[in-house]
């Protein structure tokens, strides 16, 4: 009767140190403002990954595909955040603020029981990622990666101006005129903004794949993206002005991971300058890839993550 007392006691101790198994699925969950989607993929026994996508105001559905293929190493966790996707779009824009988005992932956490779990923040969704680590400083997060990180605003911006410089002088002057006009819509300064993206953005031309999981979901929402960033990809001029936390790294103590495409608009030189504040982080840059590698090039990108996460457990 010990030995079996002593087993059922191990049993109940793994049981209270591990979250309960996730079964592939998707549903809602209540959150300030509303209820946000989530889905879950996968049924391999690694700690779960909770993605948070880019932004703000964009949506999960279309990485799906991609991510899907790491389930056989873990549950995977899409979500979209409130105002997008599947989720509920309120129009208050009091929600349209950082803290309530680090919400999400604690409610999140909670409904699902994520006792222990890895991160990866992409673009925007490293803001929620690395503001969730310094302000909730939370246990059981056993890894995050930052994917094309936004960080720093002001080094996001100066990032954008290097790449500018790089187009021809026709397109920087049509950027420069058409934003000093403030006339974000006029089609010079969108087919001026093209060049910009394809060169930075997404380098694989040709038509975007079906993804079933968008076909009922709502496109980005622009209101979001305005009122958070601003009207142009250039410079920020919404709640998110002054958000800089790269000082603030070195707060995170568990094993990090910066990714970025060769020509991504989170540049390799600042993903290297945010390593140095993380002692013992990795960067990998993902080569043939603009900002969005889950299109660029999907399977270095997923050997990257892969990797990394294997070597976290």
């Amino acid at each position: 009767m010990k030995f079996f007392s002593v087993l059922l006691m191990a049993a109940l101790m793994l049981t209270g140190s591990s979250s309960r198994r996730l079964i592939p699925g998707e549903g809602f969950v209540q959150v300030k403002g509303g209820r946000i989607w989530y889905k879950i993929v996968g049924s391999g026994k690694g700690v779960p990954l909770l993605l948070i996508h880019g932004g703000p105001g964009s949506r999960s559905c279309d990485g799906i595909p991609t991510y899907s293929t790491l389930g056989n190493d873990r549950p995977i966790i899409f979500y979209d955040q409130l105002g997008s996707g599947h989720s509920d779009r309120p129009t208050d824009t009091t929600l349209w603020q950082l803290p309530r988005f680090v919400d999400e992932i604690t409610a999140l956490r909670k409904e699902l029981d994520l006792k222990d779990i890895n991160v990866l923040g992409s673009s925007w969704g490293g803001s929620v990622a690395v503001e969730y680590m310094l302000s909730q400083k939370p246990e059981g997060v056993k890894s995050v990666i930052f994917a094309g990180p936004l960080i720093s605003t002001s080094r996001w911006m100066r990032d954008a101006k290097v790449l500018l410089s790089q187009l021809s002088q026709p397109v920087q002057d049509t950027i420069e005129k058409y934003e000093s006009l403030k006339l974000y819509d006029h089609k010079s300064y969108i087919a001026a903004t093209d060049s910009f993206n394809i060169q930075y953005l997404s380098r694989k031309p040709g038509e975007r794949v079906r993804v079933a999981d968008c076909d009922k979901s709502a496109k980005s929402n622009k209101e979001v993206y305005r009122y958070m960033w601003g009207p142009t990809e250039f410079n920020a001029t919404g709640t998110l002005k002054s958000f800089e936390r790269a000082e603030r790294l070195h707060e995170i103590k568990e094993p990090v991971l910066f990714i970025a495409g060769r020509f991504d608009e989170g540049r390799p030189e600042t993903m290297y300058e945010f390593q140095k504040e993380i002692p013992g982080s990795k960067v990998v840059i993902i080569e043939n890839s603009g900002h969005n590698k889950v299109r660029d090039n999907p399977e270095a990108y997923l050997k990257a993550i892969r990797q990394f996460l294997n070597q976290v457990k």
